[in-house]
């Protein structure tokens, strides 16, 4: 899509987010009823507030076309987490003992589906656990655009726990 752009003779801003952290919201049913979340194995990425990339994309809209990088800018979290870290972050901000239990592909594959999840997502999701390398990269981009620095996952979990009850 951005090389279509870019052919056409457009300069659009480019932001690309890692990992969001709003993902984790798919682990809400397995929280309420039990202290595992269980799923397929991701690589290990820096997990991004989704309110940090909707601060990020204001300031794009908001300034001047010609005082912007056009990109791309990848929007980050300020460190890379694994899944058990993110649920180990999610278990301090709920008080619990909460843990991650990887599962094979075609495991994970059966139990998102019988969970009602559309086939498409859950065929993407699989996909990206199986072949995603893992980035050990963390920009400043947030920081750069929004004018402060992007938050941390802890601090996402903290403020989204009561979904989880």
């Amino acid at each position: 899509m951005e090389a279509l752009l870019h052919d056409a003779g457009l300069r659009p801003v480019v932001l690309r987010s890692d990992t969001l952290a709003s993902n984790a919201r798919g682990w809400v049913q397995q929280v309420r009823v039990g202290d595992v979340v269980s799923g397929p194995e991701t690589a290990r990425t820096a997990v991004v507030d989704e309110r940090d990339v909707a601060d990020a994309a204001v300031a794009v809209l908001l300034t001047h076309h010609d005082q912007l990088n056009h990109g791309p800018c990848v929007l980050t979290g300020p460190e890379v987490l694994s899944r058990a870290d993110q649920v180990a972050h999610l278990g301090a901000a709920l008080r619990r003992d909460l843990r991650f239990q990887a599962l094979p592909a075609d495991l994970a594959r059966s139990r998102m589906l019988a969970d009602g999840r559309p086939e498409p997502l859950v065929e993407a999701l699989i996909a990206a656990s199986v072949w995603r390398p893992e980035s050990h990269r963390v920009t400043d981009h947030v920081e750069r655009l929004a004018g402060h620095p992007a938050g941390t996952f802890a601090r996402w979990a903290i403020d989204h726990a009561a979904e989880f009850n």
